[in-house]
């Protein structure tokens, strides 16, 4: 007897099966059409009795509706009856792929000669075929088929394998791929298949605190593991949906290549290990590994039976909770083990941890039944209907009379039949449409369950955690709770210091030690799946950072350290360390000097003289963070208009031409075609799978491989990163460049692409062989920086580098950087300013403060000359500016001053570079100031290796 769980992974296989991958290479090229060939081979192997009736109709629905969601619908003229000639595109002949979040279209070189339709059905009836898995009996395993097409379906070998990944769904409508489509059909399917269910419902679920939780650090690292350990969670609650209804129920985030779900789908769905052995995730032997990238977000959006809500619901609060529970009795048995001391049940610290992690993580979720959107049934067919729908929203929308939100937009109107066409008609559309205003509603009841924040009281009698105060420290016995900082010489805390992270005197509660502890938990867990039983997550300390400029030249000039260094080595970033790894064993003691100076204090002063000598200059003593977050994510997901491309961007240029002759006097046509595209799931899971790309590949890339830098955390749309102060700005620039897929020098920054990494633009990059999609020219994003001292307090630090990330954001338009430099000796400098020029125009005038000709102290003379400038005349300022930068420059020097100073004042002077309310002179004066921090000789020297290339 087959159960409700085969029938649902029978109409999953089934779903993904109803249309080939190669369906776009084949369609109008041959006799039995893209439903013969690969579908009906592999349904024949799949179901040799034929496809059972229920399993059919619940792929036939889920086909109708997802296209209906995904794809923009055109306009059928007065005499066409199903499929007119006119409405026809032969991919292979024009083939055009349009980027799904710019409406920009790529036109491909024709494939109709290099790729025959009988050779496109057999890549992909073999393709899919070595993929099926089987029992030891023989029979086919439902379960681990339908995981290996959903993962390895769209990856094909060969010389097609870029354009595999990438073929459309409907050539007519080619901004979303056949896997996108695939995906969301075996999804409906499986909601679909079973007549006692009451269809699907979008559900969303939003795990939290985050930015408290993540703030709560003492180090780079504890920042590192408050983000990847809610990521983990993320990842805990995202595998309840899977493991019942698959990775494709998941549509936010795609699922699809994350390391962790790699992982999962290798060790505990059993998927053969040489599929992916040639992953990053398991040949990459350092914490560069993609698995340390806190790639997951706080929160999902999942598409999944009506009936199960309740269910899942419950499946994911005592999943993640349990998980947080298990992993906080684990830190503390690494605790009691690395002190010596003997584990038993009824140690405090247990009682201790079950208490202080009640209700943690908080898990908010609702759901949105896709019933609210059904209506009337005709010709077996279900319409839309945005009645009940509409009376469902209207509590959440300030709309007036008018229909709330997307049921009242243009494009919903026309879809509807409310606006009738001259000369023309649309089919009347399926519930599948009203995804966007279902989306929609989700939102908005999920933002109103987060209001609601249960709160239970616990007592908290003894000593407070000396990371947080709000809860007692770990310890094996109460009576320790009450031991005064001075008597705490046996816990079990003082019998660990300077392992784990841990400092002298530092006692935590359950949270701060899961974090502190998280990276030795999270290496071991994941160590037997990768080539390195020895992996662990490295830090590199901020001193590290802020020496490894200078340490980088004197490698490249072949200094060996001053003789007498003695120290422990330190982990360093990635780019030296590999640097470090092709010389000598006589150079590799450079990796002892932060070690070797932090021992010497600031008493051996002939050690430091010949550690200048070597170096060439003094070491440098400041480093820089970097906190990235993209624009207007929330309107991205939620496909604000000004982001969207429009509806006619969305059609094959072919077809566009061909709706123009019929249609173009038709003005609600018009109108329909220039209105902005909702949100759809194609949308998301484009958004989704572009931040992946970033935040796994190229963002890893750009910090560690191109540039001095430390990933700290980077997930989607969110980066942080510290980077050697020369390195800063260049990165921050490529980072920006690389979340858009656009070119750098477009931002400010040189273009510093290496061996992995190609190119960028027009929303794509060329990436170790592979095109990456992006999130386009108009996402935007912004960046806080920060330079501070090694020795700063780093909750001083990141208190800055938050502010300064917000600062970025409230210029008009953002996409914008704020740079503080934080001086030991007191005050502060501010530039805030967008990308581009006003940063091409900094890294200028770093260069001109650097040259040999131009006064050391040029900066300091001008500034201090322009407080008794008059500020209302611009054209005065700058005959006046030109004037007292000449003075302080000579010869070569001086012919590069009008340029510059012309920039200067035009920049100043334009309101809209400027955060609201600082006066232009200000602002200039901190600009130049900040410039000429940056130009000093310790830490403005370019290396010889910047910006060519990677490191290996």
């Amino acid at each position: 007897m087959t159960t409700l769980t085969d029938l649902r992974l029978q109409a999953r296989l089934a779903a993904r099966l109803h249309d080939p991958p190669e369906k776009s290479l084949v369609l109008m090229r041959t006799r039995d059409g893209h439903e013969g060939g690969t579908v009906r081979e592999l349904l024949g192997e799949l179901f040799p009795q034929g496809v059972p009736r229920e399993i059919e109709r619940a792929c036939e629905q889920a086909d109708h509706w997802a296209s209906a969601a995904d794809r923009m619908a055109f306009p059928n003229a007065e005499a066409d009856r199903r499929y007119p000639s006119w409405q026809q595109v032969r991919f292979a002949d024009e083939p055009v792929l349009i980027h799904p979040l710019t409406g920009q279209a790529h036109r491909l070189d024709p494939l109709s000669d290099d790729v025959q339709a009988a050779q496109a059905q057999a890549l992909g009836t073999d393709h899919l075929r070595s993929h099926l898995q089987h029992r030891d009996d023989g029979g086919l395993d439902w379960q681990r088929s339908a995981l290996a097409l959903w993962r390895f379906g769209p990856q094909l070998k060969g010389e097609l394998a870029t354009l595999w990944s990438l073929l459309p769904a409907d050539s007519r409508v080619p901004d979303h791929t056949i896997h996108d489509h695939l995906d969301l059909t075996a999804a409906l399917a499986s909601c679909f298949v079973d007549p006692a269910d009451d269809g699907p419902a979008l559900m969303a679920v939003s795990l939290g605190p985050v930015q408290d939780f993540i703030a709560a650090a003492r180090s780079v690292s504890d920042l590192w593991a408050g983000s990847h350990l809610l990521s983990h969670l993320a990842w805990v609650a995202m595998r309840v949906v899977c493991e019942a209804l698959g990775p494709e129920a998941v549509l936010f985030p795609r699922l699809r290549g994350v390391p962790v779900v790699d992982l999962w789908l290798l060790r505990e769905q059993r998927l053969p290990a040489q599929w992916f052995e040639h992953l990053p995730w398991r040949t990459i032997q350092t914490d560069a590994n993609p698995l340390f990238v806190a790639a997951l977000p706080n929160r999902f959006t999942a598409l999944v039976p009506a009936k199960q809500v309740l269910d899942l619901a419950d499946r994911i609060t005592t999943a993640v909770r349990q998980e947080a529970l298990t992993l906080a009795q684990r830190a503390f048995q690494r605790l009691l083990q690395a002190a010596g001391e003997t584990d038993a049940p009824h140690l405090y610290g247990y009682e201790q941890i079950k208490r202080q992690l009640q209700g943690f993580p908080e898990v908010h979720w609702a759901a949105v039944p896709w019933t609210l959107a059904q209506g009337e049934v005709q010709n077996g067919r279900v319409l839309a209907s945005d009645q009940r729908l509409a009376e469902a929203m209207q509590p959440f929308f300030d709309g007036g009379a008018n229909k709330p939100g997307f049921l009242g937009s243009p494009t919903w109107q026309h879809l509807s039949g409310g606006y009738a066409l001259e000369s023309g008609w649309f089919f009347r559309p399926n519930p599948g449409a009203l995804y966007p205003a279902l989306h929609e509603l989700l939102d908005r009841v999920l933002a109103a369950a987060k209001t609601v924040r249960p709160f239970a009281a616990t007592r908290e009698s003894g000593w407070r955690c000396s990371l947080t105060g709000e809860a007692e420290w770990i310890a094996t016995d109460a009576q320790h709770c009450a031991l005064p900082p001075g008597q705490r010489t046996h816990t079990v805390w003082s019998k660990v210091k300077n392992r784990f992270g841990i400092r002298d005197g530092e006692h935590l509660s359950a949270l701060p030690m899961l974090k502190r502890l998280w990276p030795t938990l999270f290496a071991e867990d994941v160590r037997s799946h990768v080539r390195d039983e020895n992996l662990q997550r490295y830090v590199v300390s901020t001193h590290t950072m802020a020496l490894a400029a200078a340490i980088e030249r004197a490698v490249e000039l072949g200094k060996a350290p001053p003789a007498g260094v003695q120290g422990t080595p330190v982990a360093l970033p990635a780019r030296l360390a590999a640097r470090l790894r092709a010389t000598n064993d006589t150079m590799m003691a450079w990796a002892q000097v932060p070690d070797w100076l932090d021992s010497l204090g600031d008493d051996d002063a002939a050690a430091r003289q010949a550690l200048h000598a070597c170096l060439g200059t003094k070491p440098d003593t400041y480093y820089g963070l970097l906190l990235m977050d993209g624009d207007n994510m929330g309107a991205w997901l939620s496909a604000g208009s000004e982001f969207t491309p429009k509806v006619g961007e969305s059609f094959h240029p072919k077809l566009r031409e061909r709706l123009q002759q019929r249609f173009g006097v038709d003005e609600r046509f018009q109108a329909y075609a220039a209105s902005r595209r909702a949100a759809n799931p194609a949308w998301h899971m484009a958004i989704s799978q572009a931040l992946n790309h970033f935040a796994i590949e190229l963002a890893p890339t750009v910090v560690e491989r191109l540039h001095l830098g430390k990933l700290i955390y980077a997930g989607g749309d969110d980066v942080m990163a510290m980077l050697s102060c020369g390195d800063l700005l260049n990165a921050a620039a490529q980072l920006r460049a690389a979340y858009s897929g656009i070119d750098p020098e477009g931002v400010g920054g040189t273009v510093g692409v290496g061996r992995r990494w190609q190119r960028s633009g027009n929303g794509w990059a060329q990436f170790d062989g592979r095109v990456l999609r992006l999130m386009g020219e108009r996402a935007t994003a912004s960046a806080g920086l920060v330079i501070a001292h090694h020795q700063a307090p780093l909750g001083a630090v990141l208190r800055a580098l938050r502010q300064a990330e917000r600062q970025a954001k409230k210029l008009p338009g953002k996409n914008a950087w704020s740079l503080a430099i934080l001086k030991r000796g007191g005050g502060a400098l501010y530039v805030t300013a967008h990308w581009g020029e006003p940063l091409r125009l900094f890294e200028d005038l770093r260069a001109f403060f650097q040259r040999d000709d131009v006064s050391r102290r040029a900066a300091y003379h001008i500034t201090e000359w322009l407080h008794d400038v008059p500020a209302t005349d611009s054209a005065l300022v700058q005959h006046l500016l030109t004037h007292q930068i000449k003075r302080q420059a000579k010869d070569a020097a001086q012919a590069l001053v009008p340029d510059l100073v012309r920039r200067l004042v035009e920049l100043a002077y334009d309101d809209a570079q400027r955060p609201q309310g600082e006066a232009a002179l200000p602002w200039l004066a901190h600009f130049m100031m900040a410039a000429e921090f940056l130009a000093r000789e310790v830490r403005g020297a370019k290396s010889a290796a910047q910006p060519q290339g990677e490191a290996a």
